[in-house]
C-alpha cells in the first residue's frame, strides 16, 4: 500500500523539519543582509580610493560565491563524517561569533574587515548549501522529497529577497545605518542558533570516512563517481544550469531598470520581488503536479517555459526600448507608477511566468539527485554538485559581461540567453531521453485524467 502523502507544508509543523527549515532560512536571509548592506554601504557612503564604487558589486560577488568553490569539497566529506544536527548546531555557533565581528566592522566602518567579514559569510554559505540537502532525504520519505525540496525552495528565495531588501531599507541613514544592520544580523545569528537547538539528531553516514583536504582532487574524484550514474549526472549539471540561466537575467537587473525601463531603484527591487515569488511559487506547485514522487517529467516542461517566456520577454524589452526612445526624456518610475502602466504589464508577466518555469524545472532535479546519491557519499556528491553551481554562476557572470561589452542591447541579450538555453537543454535532452518520455507520459495521464 502506497505510504499516505501529507501536503508540503504540514512538514513546516514536524519536528524533523521545522527547526532544519527555519534554522536554514534565518541563516539564508542574514547571509544577505549583510551582504547587501555592505555592497550599499561601501557604494554610498563609505567609498575608499583603492576601491572604486564600479567594483564593489563584482568584488563582493566573488568574495561571496568563491568558498563554495574551494570549500565544498572538504564540507561533503565532513557532512558525511559528522552527525548533520551537531554539524548545523556548530555552523550557527559560529556565525553569531562571526556576525558579532561583522557589527564590529560596520560600527567602526573597517572596510577590510567588512569585506572579510562578506567571505567569512560566504565559508558559512559554502557549508549550508551542502547540509541542507544532504539533511533532507535522511528524515522525508521518497515521496516528500520533491515537496520537502519546494518548500524548502521557496523559503531560500524568500530569505534572499527578504535578507536584500532588509539590508538595503536597514543600511540607510534615514533608518539607522550601520548601527541598526549590526544589530540586526546580530539577533538574527542568535535566533538561528536556538531554532538549530531542536534540530533533530542525524547519524553520520560515514563515521570513519578519512578527509582529503585537496579540494580539487575530491571535487574531481566525487564527479567521476557522479558520471557512472548519468542520469544523476545530468540532474547535477541541470541544476547547475538553472543557476547559470537565472544568474545572467538577475545580473541584468539593475541597468534594466534604469536604462530600459527608465525606473528608479525601486524598480529593480520589485522585478527581484516578482522573480522570487515566482521561483517560489513554480517550486511548490511541484508537489500537487507530481502527486508525491520525483517527477522528471517536471524538467522539459519547465525547460520549455524558461524558453518560450524568456523569448517574449526579449520581445517585450525590445518594444520598451523602442518606446523609450520615440517617448524622450521623462522622470524616472516609481515602483508603483511603473506596475500602474499597462505597457509595461507584457513585461512584469512574462517574468513572473519565466521564474515559475525555474521553479518547476529545479525541484524535481534536486530531488532526483538526492534520491538516487548513495547515502554514505551524499554529502560529497551535493558538495561537487555546489562547486559546478558557482563555477557555472561565474561563468554566466563572464558571457553577460562579454556580450554587454560587444554592445548588445538588453532585448538582444535576453533573446541570446534563450538561445543558449535552448541549445543546452536539447543537447541534455538528448542525452537522457528519460526526461522527454516522462514528460509525454505525465501530459497523457493528466489529461486522461481530466477527460
Amino acid at each position: 500500500m502506497k505510504p499516505a502523502q501529507p501536503h508540503q507544508f504540514r512538514l513546516l509543523r514536524q519536528r524533523r523539519y521545522a527547526p532544519f527549515f527555519f534554522t536554514t532560512f534565518l541563516g539564508s536571509m542574514n547571509d544577505n543582509v549583510l551582504k547587501f548592506s555592505a555592497t550599499l554601504l561601501l557604494t554610498y557612503q563609505l567609498a575608499v580610493p583603492w576601491l572604486p564604487t564600479t567594483l564593489v558589486g563584482p568584488l563582493l560577488g566573488a568574495i561571496f560565491i568563491a568558498p563554495s568553490l574551494l570549500l565544498s569539497a572538504t564540507f561533503g566529506q565532513w557532512a558525511d563524517r559528522c552527525d548533520l544536527g551537531w554539524l548545523i548546531r556548530l555552523g550557527k555557533t559560529l556565525e553569531v561569533l562571526m556576525m558579532a565581528l561583522a557589527a564590529w566592522a560596520l560600527w567602526q566602518r573597517d572596510v577590510p574587515l567588512i569585506l572579510g567579514c562578506v567571505l567569512l559569510c560566504g565559508v558559512h554559505v559554502a557549508l549550508f548549501s551542502t547540509v541542507r540537502y544532504a539533511y533532507i532525504p535522511q528524515h522525508l520519505q521518497a515521496h516528500e522529497l520533491t515537496g520537502g525540496n519546494g518548500v524548502l525552495e521557496m523559503g531560500i528565495f524568500l530569505a534572499i529577497l527578504m535578507g536584500t531588501l532588509a539590508g538595503g531599507l536597514l543600511i540607510s541613514p534615514e533608518v539607522g545605518g550601520p548601527w541598526v544592520v549590526g544589530l540586526a544580523i546580530v539577533a538574527m545569528a542568535v535566533l538561528g542558533r536556538l531554532t538549530s537547538q531542536w534540530v533533530p539528531s542525524t547519524p553520520a553516514v560515514a563515521p570513519g570516512l578519512t578527509i582529503h583536504w585537496n579540494p580539487v582532487a575530491e571535487t574531481w574524484r566525487n564527479l567521476r563517481r557522479c558520471h557512472e550514474d548519468r542520469l544523476m549526472f545530468t540532474s547535477m549539471l541541470g541544476i547547475s544550469w538553472m543557476w547559470f540561466f537565472g544568474a545572467g537575467f538577475l545580473a541584468m537587473f539593475p541597468a534594466l531598470s534604469k536604462e530600459v525601463l527608465n525606473g528608479q531603484e525601486g524598480v529593480a527591487s520589485f522585478l527581484l520581488v516578482l522573480t522570487s515569488l515566482g521561483i517560489g511559487g513554480g517550486a511548490l506547485m511541484c508537489e500537487g503536479l507530481s502527486r508525491g514522487k520525483v517527477e522528471l517529467g517536471l524538467v522539459p516542461l519547465g525547460a520549455l517555459g524558461m524558453a518560450v517566456f524568456a523569448v517574449e520577454m526579449s520581445m517585450a524589452v525590445h518594444a520598451l526600448e523602442q518606446a523609450k526612445a520615440l517617448a524622450g526624456d521623462r522622470p524616472a518610475w516609481t515602483a508603483a507608477q511603473f506596475v500602474a502602466n499597462p505597457a509595461h504589464w507584457r513585461f512584469l508577466v512574462d517574468l513572473l511566468l519565466m521564474a515559475m518555469s525555474v521553479g518547476l524545472f529545479s525541484v524535481s532535479l534536486y530531488a532526483q539527485m538526492q534520491a538516487r546519491a548513495e547515502p554514505s557519499h551524499r554529502a560529497r556528491i551535493i558538495a561537487a554538485n555546489n562547486i559546478l553551481n558557482a563555477l557555472f554562476i561565474l561563468l554566466s557572470a563572464v558571457v553577460v559581461g562579454g556580450l554587454s561589452a560587444l554592445g548588445l542591447g538588453m532585448g538582444p541579450l535576453f533573446g541570446a540567453l534563450a538561445v543558449v538555453h535552448v541549445v543546452a537543454c536539447s543537447l541534455a535532452f538528448a542525452w537522457q531521453p528519460i526526461f522527454v518520455r516522462q514528460a509525454v507520459s505525465w501530459v497523457r495521464h493528466r489529461l486522461g485524467s481530466q477527460s
